[in-house]
């Protein structure tokens, strides 16, 4: 049948590697046998989950050799580093990483999803800010804890 459509190819870590150098990045392979890749003081780490799936972390801005990932404040969105530091995150290095995802979506041809193109988001932070919405029932307002014994 000539309506057949061509099944998708699999990626393995190293052609996901290889087009993300071809679009400019640069790669740098890390002892657990991941690769950091980086580009214009922005960076992700990626890896091979197994089973043809990328294990890419969250992308970040490079702060003294460290990937910084985004952290809501409520009121302003700052960059945290994996040893604790915390830091301001100005106008500038959010539309780098906003540009940055952009392009590593591109170059890996992963479909840009409507929620996240729309801003920033940071995976520290709850949204809905209901906690204890997806453990069952969440306490009334009325309702005391009761104290451990």
């Amino acid at each position: 049948m000539f309506f057949r459509r061509e099944p998708p190819k699999a990626l393995t870590l190293e052609n996901r590697v290889e087009l993300l150098k071809q679009a400019g990045f640069g790669a740098e392979p890390l002892p657990d046998g991941r690769v950091k890749i980086a580009k214009n003081g922005v960076g992700f780490v990626v890896g091979d989950a197994g089973k043809n799936q990328p294990e890419i972390d969250k992308a970040g801005i490079l702060v003294n050799g460290e990937i910084a990932v985004l952290l809501s404040g409520g009121y302003q969105m700052f960059l945290e580093t994996p040893s604790g530091r915390r830091l301001p995150a100005t106008d500038v290095e959010l539309r780098a990483l906003h540009s940055f995802e952009e392009d590593v979506k591109e170059a890996l041809g992963i479909a840009d999803l409507y929620n996240t193109a729309l801003g920033t988001t940071s995976t520290k932070h709850q949204y809905d800010r209901v906690a204890g919405r997806d453990s069952g029932r969440p306490p009334k307002p009325w309702e005391k804890k009761r104290a451990a014994v």
